[in-house]
């Protein structure tokens, strides 16, 4: 499996921000985000070759009782589910960070964190090849995936903000799941990879969340160490 990096730090997104945990970065994603903030797993991706046993000796190097399995797009890595088995078997409680493009099919998680991408993360002609548009175009979203996740156990649905159109997106495809989804679990976090950018924003999703009764999801790991690998 090629591993682009594996840190311990804390969560810095989601129902689980601020808890002490060990990231497993998988290289490689079937996506193509314009504003993707680790292209070392996704646009360029870069890494090593590891076994499931050697990463989860890095693992057990650390006290966390918390693990996230991200990328790039961990689901598309190749074994992945015995990786998550594994972690399982350690008495370990996994997150899987995922797009949702790729069905749970079994896989061992105690939390779904999906992340859906909307039209704005489309990259633009010129960016990458035409190929490479279309084919992040058709595959981003997936609603009889998304829904695959949610019937398999708990989730959080994180959606990246950048625009008010995008909850017109947002609430199109929550209705194209087809089961209902709690306000609750729906999480808006502002786009942005600097503390002003992320400042620029939360204010107005401060607002909307309040209205919606949405989540608000802060980047925490970007506002206390900056947008920089191994945190």
């Amino acid at each position: 499996m090629r591993i682009s990096e594996i840190f311990y730090s804390i969560q810095g997104e989601g129902e689980l921000t601020g808890v002490p945990t060990v990231f497993i970065r998988t290289s490689g994603c079937n996506l193509r985000c314009r504003w993707c903030d680790t292209p070392y797993a996704s646009w360029n991706p870069e890494g090593e070759e590891m076994s499931i046993e050697d990463i989860i000796k890095e693992v057990k190097k650390h006290p966390a009782r918390h693990c996230v399995l991200t990328g790039g797009e961990p689901m598309v890595a190749r074994g992945i589910k015995e990786l998550a088995a594994a972690l399982r078997a350690e008495g370990l409680h996994i997150t899987i960070e995922t797009a949702g493009t790729m069905p749970p099919e079994g896989i061992a998680c105690d939390l779904a964190s999906l992340s859906p991408k909307l039209s704005t993360s489309t990259p633009r002609t010129g960016e990458i090849e035409q190929s490479w548009i279309e084919r992040h175009e058709q595959t981003r979203l997936r609603p009889e995936v998304l829904r695959a996740w949610l019937e398999a156990g708990n989730y959080q649905l994180k959606f990246v903000y950048t625009h008010p159109s995008d909850l017109i997106e947002i609430d199109a495809l929550i209705e194209s799941i087809g089961i209902p989804v709690p306000a609750a679990k729906i999480l808006l976090m502002p786009e942005g990879t600097d503390d002003a950018h992320i400042a620029a924003r939360q204010m107005e999703l401060v607002s909307l969340c309040t209205k919606r009764g949405n989540r608000y999801c802060d980047r925490l790991h970007i506002r206390l160490f900056g947008n920089t690998k191994g945190t």
